[in-house]
C-alpha cells in the first residue's frame, strides 16, 4: 500500500508550532517512504472558523519547505480537501452506517440531556448516553420506521451504536497496544443537527476515502482512538496505522506550550506573524531550515549525537523508533542555537539575499554586503541580531563611558595619533595588523591598550567582530575620520579629569 499521510488542522486561528511539528513528522514520514503528504482542512465547525486561517496554514507550510502534494490549494484526485465541501459524501456514509445498524437517529431535546447530565453529576456519576440507558431516550431505536421517517423531518443527530462488553483493541505505533472495555464509551454523536459531521465521523470517512495509510497526530487525540476503531469496525473497513505524537511542553512547570507562555517569556509560538500582536519565528529572525531542525528535535532523535540536520538529512533519517513517548520541553535558547548553526551553514552570498537581511543593510554600500555578512555571520543567532551588529558600519555606538574613563588614564589619544599616522602612509589596510603589532613591540606598548583604543574609536565599545576586518569594511577614509573624532573626544575627557 502506498504511503499516504495527512496533516488535518482546523482553520480556527494561527497555526501553533505544535501543529506545525505534527505536519513536519507527517511530511518526513511521507518523504522517507516515497509517499504523499496531504493537507486536509477540517472546517466542519463553522462557528469556530476564523477568516484567513486557511491561507495562513498553507503559507506557513510553504515557508517551512513542506509544500503539500495534495490539498485545497494544490488539488489532487481525492478532493475536495475541505471538509465543509464534503457534506454530501458524509450524508451518503452516515446513511450507509445507519443501514448497517452501526448508528441511529436521536431526537432528544438539549434541555432534557442537560437535566440528565445534571442529575448524574449530583449523584456523583458520569453521564453516558449508551447501551445502559439509550432505550430511555428519544431515538430511532425506540420508534417504528414510520415514526422515525416523520421525526427526521425535524432536528436530529446521529449517534454511533456502541455494543457493550466488547474488548476494544487498538494499536499505536509509538505506545503499543491499548485495550478498553466498550461499556466505558458512550454513543458518540457522528452527525450534528446542522447536517455536518463531528470530528470522529469525518475523520474516519475521509481517512478511508483518501486512502490514508498512517494517521500521525498529537497525543491529545489518543482517547478518541477506540471510538475511531469502532467506526472502522462498524463499516467493515481496515483501519490505517496510528501514531500519536508527544506534547510540546512549556519551558518550565507542567502543561503544554501555549501562547500565554510565549507572551510571558518573550518568544513566539507561531511559525509566522498572525497579527500585530502575534509575531512568528520568521519575524523573529529564524530561517526556515533552522526552525524546522529545532522542531524535529522536539520529540524525535536520530539515535546519534548529531543535532544539526538539513531537511534532506531529516527526510533520509526520520524513523518511528526515534519518536519519544514523553512530552518534549520547549527551549527558546536551544532553538536560537540551532538557528545559529544553520546561519553558519549558509554561504554569505545566499544569506545576503534574505529579505530580512537586505532590510538591515539599507544605507550600506551594496559592494560591501557580502564581505560584511561574511564578517558578521558567526555572531548571528537570528537574522534580527544583524541590526545591532551592523550599527557600527553606519556610525559608531555612543562611547562606552565606563570603558572610556578607564582608558583615559592610558593616554589613548596619543596611541590613536600614532595609529592614524601609520594608516596615512598605507594604500591598503590589509597589512595594518602586522604594522601595529611591530610598532607596539618596538615601543613596548601593551597590545591590549592599543587594540582597545582603536576599537573604541571605530565602534564605541569593546565588543564586535575582528578589529582589522572592521577597518577593511569601513575603508581608509572613514577609519581615519573616526580615529580623529576619538582623539578629540579623549582630549576633552582628559581636560575634564
Amino acid at each position: 500500500m502506498k504511503t499516504r499521510v495527512r496533516f488535518a488542522p482546523s482553520p480556527t486561528g494561527p497555526l501553533h508550532i505544535g501543529g506545525l511539528r505534527t505536519a513536519l513528522f507527517n511530511y518526513l514520514f511521507a518523504r522517507k517512504n516515497n509517499g504523499v503528504f496531504i493537507l486536509r482542512v477540517e472546517d466542519t465547525d463553522q462557528n469556530r472558523y476564523v477568516e484567513g486561517s486557511e491561507a495562513y496554514i498553507q503559507k506557513s507550510l510553504e515557508w517551512a519547505g513542506m509544500v503539500p502534494d495534495e490539498g485545497p490549494f494544490n488539488g489532487g484526485e481525492f478532493g475536495p480537501y475541505r471538509q465543509s465541501e464534503r457534506k454530501e459524501i458524509y450524508k451518503e456514509y452516515i446513511d450507509l452506517l445507519i443501514q448497517k445498524g452501526g448508528a441511529y437517529y436521536a431526537f432528544d431535546k438539549t434541555e432534557d440531556l442537560s437535566n440528565e447530565r445534571a442529575a448524574a453529576e449530583s449523584e456523583g456519576r458520569t453521564f453516558l448516553y449508551g447501551a445502559q440507558n439509550r432505550m430511555l431516550f428519544d431515538n430511532s431505536l425506540n420508534l417504528s420506521p414510520e415514526e422515525t421517517a416523520e421525526k427526521i423531518k425535524g432536528d436530529y443527530v446521529v449517534r454511533l451504536k456502541v455494543e457493550p462488553g466488547q474488548n476494544v483493541t487498538v494499536f499505536d505505533e509509538i505506545r503499543g497496544t491499548i485495550h478498553l472495555d466498550s461499556s466505558l464509551l458512550d454513543d458518540k454523536i457522528l452527525m450534528k443537527s446542522d447536517g455536518m459531521p463531528t470530528y470522529h465521523f469525518a475523520n474516519v470517512v475521509d481517512d478511508h476515502l483518501m486512502q490514508i495509510s498512517c494517521v500521525i497526530r498529537g497525543e491529545e487525540w489518543l482517547p478518541s482512538l477506540p471510538i475511531h476503531q469502532l467506526i472502522y469496525n462498524a463499516f467493515g473497513w481496515k483501519e490505517p496505522k496510528f501514531m500519536h505524537l508527544p506534547l510540546i511542553l512549556k519551558p518550565s512547570g507542567k502543561g503544554k506550550l501555549s501562547k500565554r507562555d510565549g507572551d510571558k517569556d518573550g518568544f513566539p509560538v507561531f511559525p509566522m506573524q498572525w497579527d500585530e500582536n502575534s509575531s512568528g519565528f520568521k519575524e523573529k529572525g529564524f530561517i526556515a531550515s533552522g526552525f524546522i531542525n529545532y522542531l524535529a528535535l522536539l520529540g524525535w532523535n536520530s539515535g546519534t549525537e548529531q543535532e544539526i540536520f538539513t531537511m534532506a538529512e531529516l527526510e533520509k533519517l526520520f524513523n518511528l523508533e526515534g519518536i519519544q513517548k514523553g512530552g518534549a520541553r520547549f527551549d527558546y535558547e536551544k532553538a536560537k542555537w540551532v538557528n545559529h548553526q544553520h546561519l553558519q551553514l549558509l554561504e554569505a552570498k545566499t544569506l545576503v539575499q534574505e529579505a530580512a537581511v537586505q532590510e538591515q543593510l539599507i544605507g550600506i554600500d551594496p559592494n560591501k554586503h557580502i564581505d560584511l555578512i561574511k564578517l558578521l555571520k558567526e555572531r548571528l543567532f537570528t537574522i534580527n541580531d544583524l541590526k545591532e551588529e551592523v550599527h557600527w558600519v553606519k556610525a559608531p555606538f555612543p562611547m562606552d563611558e565606563k570603558i572610556a574613563s578607564k582608558l583615559s588614564s592610558k593616554n589613548p589619544q596619543n596611541l590613536l595619533k600614532e595609529i592614524s599616522n601609520n594608516i596615512e602612509t598605507m594604500e591598503e589596510l590589509s597589512d595594518l595588523k602586522e604594522r601595529l603589532m611591530t610598532w607596539s613591540k618596538e615601543n613596548e606598548i601593551p597590545v591590549g591598550i592599543l587594540m582597545q583604543s582603536l576599537r573604541m574609536a571605530l565602534v564605541g565599545k569593546l565588543t564586535g567582530p575582528d578589529l582589522f576586518e572592521i577597518c577593511k569594511v569601513l575603508g581608509k577614509d572613514v577609519t581615519l575620520k573616526r580615529i580623529d573624532q576619538a582623539i578629540s573626544y579623549f582630549n576633552l575627557k582628559s581636560k575634564s579629569l
